[in-house]
């Protein structure tokens, strides 16, 4: 009985890792770092936590947990709230749609994809907050953000299938 229980308590927990991850990328995005203007080049971390699970395990990040890891972000970073909520949901749901397309690919095909996805999501961040300041605002900061959350994914990429290795049962 008890072994089940454990059972029962270790495939949750287990199953919380996309989730948990996310939620902790969330958290190191908004640390602040000792360097100036590094609040405005931040790479999107949680973006490419959201793009990585819709692809490999949306059952176990789902719409809601994107909702929650993007209203935490905005909370947490000062950003308006529900703006990062609203393009992780939009960029869950587009990467869940293309997701054969994605599956058994090379990681060069997902990267790919995720350069698609992320300067979309992106743009989408840039205009939406030009619109909530009612000012044209420099495009610089996201050009320099989108180019090193690209540099970065990789060893997210990586990251998340350790991750995914360790943790996680395949259905």
């Amino acid at each position: 009985m008890t072994s089940e229980i454990f059972g029962r308590i270790d495939l949750w927990a287990r199953n919380l890792t996309p989730f948990a991850l996310t939620l902790l990328l969330v958290l190191l995005s908004v640390v602040p770092l000792p360097i100036r203007g590094y609040a405005q080049v931040s790479p999107a971390l949680v973006l490419a936590a959201v793009y990585f699970w819709s692809i490999h395990r949306p059952d176990l990040l789902p719409a809601p947990a994107v909702f929650a890891a993007g209203l935490t972000f905005d909370l947490l970073s000062g950003a308006p709230v529900g703006m990062t909520a609203l393009v992780l949901l939009l960029t869950h749901s587009v990467v869940v749609s293309q997701r054969r397309f994605f599956l058994g690919k090379s990681f060069l095909v997902a990267w790919w994809g995720f350069m698609m996805v992320a300067v979309a999501a992106m743009a989408a961040v840039w205009i939406l907050a030009m619109i909530m300041q009612g000012q044209l605002l420099d495009p610089l900061p996201t050009v320099f953000r989108y180019l090193l959350t690209l540099c970065l994914y990789p060893a997210l990429a990586v990251l998340f299938v350790l991750a995914q290795r360790s943790f996680l049962r395949q259905k």
